[in-house]
């Protein structure tokens, strides 16, 4: 798994991670059942704290995008072929959400432009997923 993360960002580097990961999950670069690194070795891989990439994987994990046991580490549990989500993450998504499109008011985005980037952002996964690179 190839994961860039920004170490001057002001998004939490955690957070990084777990986006990053989500990332590649909808656009079938990870697919249920894929492994993950092991804490210690992406930390290592990043040059981070480990408890920084478990902190992201823990979220992960309460969001139910993978399963972490200690024999087979961290698992992807779930990708968008997987059925309709559980009420409770699609409750927080739209809560998230709400935020995301205030910011994009509160700069002045239109709603045709909210429509057009977020129907642009949809197709990259699905187009990723019919097209897989190897």
């Amino acid at each position: 798994m190839q994961l860039t993360i920004d170490l001057d960002s002001e998004v939490p580097i955690y957070q990084q991670i777990r986006d990053r990961v989500v990332e590649a999950v909808a656009v079938g670069d990870l697919v249920e059942g894929d492994s993950l690194p092991s804490t210690r070795q992406l930390a290592a891989d990043l040059l981070i704290n480990f408890h920084t990439v478990n902190k992201a994987y823990d979220l992960l994990r309460k969001e139910g995008v993978i399963r972490v046991n200690r024999k087979s580490g961290a698992v992807v549990r779930r990708d968008g072929r997987s059925g309709p989500p559980e009420a409770s993450i699609t409750e927080e998504w739209q809560r998230r959400l709400r935020t995301l499109l205030a910011e994009g008011v509160v700069h002045g985005l239109t709603d045709d432009d909210v429509l057009a980037r977020s129907a642009e952002v949809l197709a990259a996964f699905d187009n990723r997923r019919e097209n897989p690179t190897p």
